[in-house]
């Protein structure tokens, strides 16, 4: 069945939008001035896309070079970059200049993304549009998506679909083109998740190798050409992004250890956020994660598998059960053994730390597999009320709105005096100094989204062996220790939030500030809690 023209496709993206805006209200209320800022994970996640779409429209040769952990000169690369991200928020940016509106945006996006991206996965394999839509709602508000409202890297799920519908479309005519256009669009999931990009992999090959046998076209040279070419432009599109990350794991050793602290259990296979279901959570032993993919999901995919698999097409079926089933096993992490098997003869999984993220692999399968008894009900039942009921039913079973959301607070004026000071390397007070504290940095980072001064502070996946060394001397500061460790790398301003502080070391900073080292600070602004100093000298 062909993928119809473009008035089906306006269609479907504008009912992908207005479908992402109601299952994540109250986003669309409060576009331009809030987001997850409970969570320092969710000011990150702001902080990221806002400094790749202002590196790609300012000057796209310093994208690495992020304005944290200064001086290291690749700071983008100690944890996810967010490039695909950060392109599509570039033009918000490029017109606002708005950190709230441009994550906001790609946050959406994200949503209606999946939405479309399996809508014509389904579309392609069914040929019923009702069938694709109900699909497309029970993946793209799946609990996995809601569970990571932080995270917006986690958030792009619907490259995964895209990537199949890809590869059903090379699969069904094997030329060049198309194996391009498959290699490009697992370059693009790569560049918007790793994770997803790792997962795009894995199932790109395993279908490689599946429908090569089912198919008997493993002989077949005009087959596996197309796939190289396919593999080839990934590789070739991604390679430029990925550089920098060996690099950073050479100098520093990054590597994530093989432990089971982000393994799925059974617990983590039932916890869900959506209302349906999370009252037997209570009931659940130890969740590790929250990778529900639903009821319906369950009910309908195992449904739509028995129908499938007696079907035209059962070795499609059966590829999609089969890859449920080996990302499910892949989940349980490292005491499984399928993730240690993969960990030891994958080289990239050594920058994987949580295997249970593969469960969102299980959802798109179920989703897929439900397609057939989803067509079959909708086809018995009368069309019309059959499609309206089932899509009542994965709305009930799915809805989690609204979500969690805290409004930007009054931007200090220390920051709006800061953005007019000459560019130079800044410390926020307090400096959080413990391993447990680190993640407090982002709340200054996204603060810097409105000056973009180069921050000696910062906060990612990885923190720099330097940085931890460090921080005990410079959350002293003001003290002789601190201005000895700032001074070779030229420290020019310093923030104080005494609204941080508790009132000891609020009345002890300040008498340092204004009596034991005076002579080399000069007072910018000292309006409220939020204070700006310029370092003027250095003690001996």
């Amino acid at each position: 069945m062909r993928i119809r023209g473009p008035v089906e496709a306006t269609a479907v993206v504008l009912g992908g939008i207005v479908l992402a805006c109601v299952f994540t209200l109250p986003y669309i209320f409060q576009f331009t001035n809030a987001g997850r800022l409970d969570t320092n994970d969710g000011r990150w996640s702001i902080w990221v896309v806002a400094w790749v779409s202002h590196a790609l429209t300012t000057d796209p040769s310093q994208l690495f070079r992020a304005n944290i952990f200064y001086p290291h000169t690749n700071a983008l690369a100690f944890s996810e970059g967010n490039f695909v991200q950060g392109l599509i928020g570039a033009p918000v940016w490029a017109l606002t200049s708005n950190p709230y509106t441009t994550h906001n945006v790609v946050f959406l996006f994200a949503f209606t993304q999946s939405f479309v991206a399996t809508y014509y996965l389904v579309r392609r394999l069914t040929g019923d549009w009702r069938t694709a839509v109900v699909c497309g709602v029970m993946y793209a508000f799946c609990p996995f998506a809601f569970v990571r409202q932080a995270h917006i890297q986690l958030l792009m799920i619907g490259f995964l679909p895209w990537c199949m519908l890809a590869w059903h479309r090379l699969l069904d005519r094997t030329t060049i083109a198309r194996a391009v256009e498959l290699g490009l669009v697992m370059a693009l999931t790569g560049l918007a998740c790793a994770y997803y990009g790792i997962f795009a992999g894995g199932m790109i090959s395993f279908a490689a190798i599946w429908f090569g046998v089912t198919r008997r076209r493993w002989k077949d040279a005009s087959y596996w050409l197309p796939i190289g070419v396919a593999a080839v432009t990934c590789i070739g599109a991604i390679a430029p992004f990925f550089l920098p990350y060996l690099e950073m794991q050479g100098a520093t050793g990054f590597e994530r250890p093989l432990d089971g602290q982000y393994s799925a259990n059974l617990g983590a296979w039932l916890s869900s956020s959506s209302w349906a279901h999370r009252w037997w959570y209570p009931y659940l032993t130890r969740p590790t994660e929250s990778i529900f993919p639903g009821i319906l999901a369950i009910v309908l995919g195992v449904a739509g598998a028995r129908v499938a698999l007696r079907g035209q097409h059962r070795d499609t079926a059966w590829y999609y059960l089969i890859l449920a089933l080996f990302t499910f096993w892949l989940t349980l992490g490292p005491a499984a053994g399928l993730y240690t098997l993969l960990y030891k003869t994958v080289p990239v999984f050594s920058f994987l730390r949580a295997p249970s993220r593969a469960g969102i692999v299980v959802t798109l399968c179920l989703v897929v597999l439900a397609a057939p008894a989803i067509a079959a009900i909708i086809r018995h039942r009368g069309a019309n009320l059959a499609f309206a009921t089932l899509l009542a039913l994965v709305t009930a079973d799915l809805y989690r709105a609204p979500l969690r959301m805290r409004a930007a607070p009054p931007l200090p004026t220390a920051y709006t005096a800061l953005a007019s000071q000459p560019k130079a390397p800044v410390i926020e007070l307090p400096y959080w100094a413990t391993s447990i504290e680190f993640h407090r940095h982002a709340e200054y980072m996204l603060s810097s989204t409105m000056h973009w001064q180069p921050l000696i502070n910062g906060y990612s996946d990885h923190i720099p062996q330097d940085f931890r060394d460090q921080a005990p001397v410079l959350a002293g500061f003001p003290s002789r220790e601190a201005f000895a460790a700032l001074e070779p790398l030229g420290a020019r301003y310093a923030v104080v939030h005494l609204n941080l502080m508790n009132r000891d070391n609020r009345d002890n900073i300040v008498r340092r500030l204004d009596h034991e080292f005076a002579d080399y600070l000069r007072p910018i602004v000292r309006e409220g809690d939020v204070w700006l100093y310029e370092i003027t000298g250095w003690p001996r």
